[in-house]
């Protein structure tokens, strides 16, 4: 008779969902001060080193569907982090930092360093180096 649970317990779903997790408390915990969520500072991220980026291209660089990224970037607006504005055409939407969110992202990187160096030195950086071009395998093995 097969074990169900070794069987759960192997599932590369579960396990990377839960090392999701558990890592987005760390980050949202590091993240704080800053009144930012792991999320929204990733977000932030990307489109401050992207510069003005459209909805759609952001959606790619975040592997994010459109409908999630819309609704967290209409949260992120009402806050005043963001201004979303027309693009090129009528159907294209541009994201840009706002002055409150460059400020809000600059106060929340050194919080998100300091998260990412916990890490790094627990889990090592050569360690880690692997791993994220393991998920990158996987990500690709994914999709769909």
């Amino acid at each position: 008779m097969r074990n169900t649970i070794n069987d759960f317990e192997a599932c590369a779903c579960f396990n990377v969902r839960k090392v999701s997790r558990q890592l987005s408390q760390l980050y949202d915990h590091a993240l704080e001060p800053s009144g930012l969520k792991n999320t929204q500072f990733t977000m932030l991220a990307v489109a401050s080193e992207a510069g003005p980026i459209s909805i759609t291209n952001l959606s790619r660089l975040l592997d994010l569907d459109r409908t999630t990224l819309t609704r967290n970037l209409r949260i992120m607006e009402r806050e005043g982090l963001i201004a979303v504005g027309s693009g090129k055409d009528a159907r294209s939407k541009i994201v840009t930092l706002s002055a409150k969110g460059r400020s809000r992202l600059s106060q929340a990187t050194p919080l998100w360093r300091s998260a990412q160096a916990k890490i790094l030195k627990r889990f090592g950086r050569n360690r880690w180096d692997s791993l994220r071009l393991e998920l990158q395998e996987m990500r690709d093995a994914a999709d769909t």
